[in-house]
């Protein structure tokens, strides 16, 4: 079996959406978790999520439907956890954060799954 090229642009854009997911996944955890807040100053973690954030942007920039839903996803995860960051207390606002970090888990799965299929063949 031949080396795979790893710079094949469908292999980049799983990489790259994969990434994205990860950062907003992560996100969720830092505000449900003092431990993960810990892990990463706040600032240092916000830039790695906007650099990921802009990487989606530019990657998708040719396809406005993908490029409108991840638009979407990231405005809603964020909206999400700064309302959780203004009402730390509240269970329901807790509940949704863990009902979209499950989502999110389940498309970091497909996308790392898929990923690694690319870069099987």
């Amino acid at each position: 079996m031949s080396e795979v090229d790893l710079n094949q642009p469908h292999i980049t854009t799983t990489e790259t959406m994969l990434r994205f997911y990860v950062f907003l996944g992560q996100y969720i955890d830092r505000c449900l978790d003092e431990e993960h807040r810990r892990s990463l100053p706040e600032p240092e973690f916000q830039q790695h999520l906007a650099t990921a954030h802009d990487q989606v942007v530019e990657l998708l920039a040719t396809n406005r439907v993908v490029k409108e839903k991840a638009e979407v996803e990231f405005q809603r995860v964020t909206d999400m956890c700064k309302d959780y960051l203004k009402h730390p207390g509240s269970g329901e606002h807790a509940r949704v954060l863990q009902e979209e970090r499950e989502t999110l888990r389940v498309k970091m799965l497909a996308l790392s799954d898929l990923l690694a299929v690319f870069r099987s063949v």
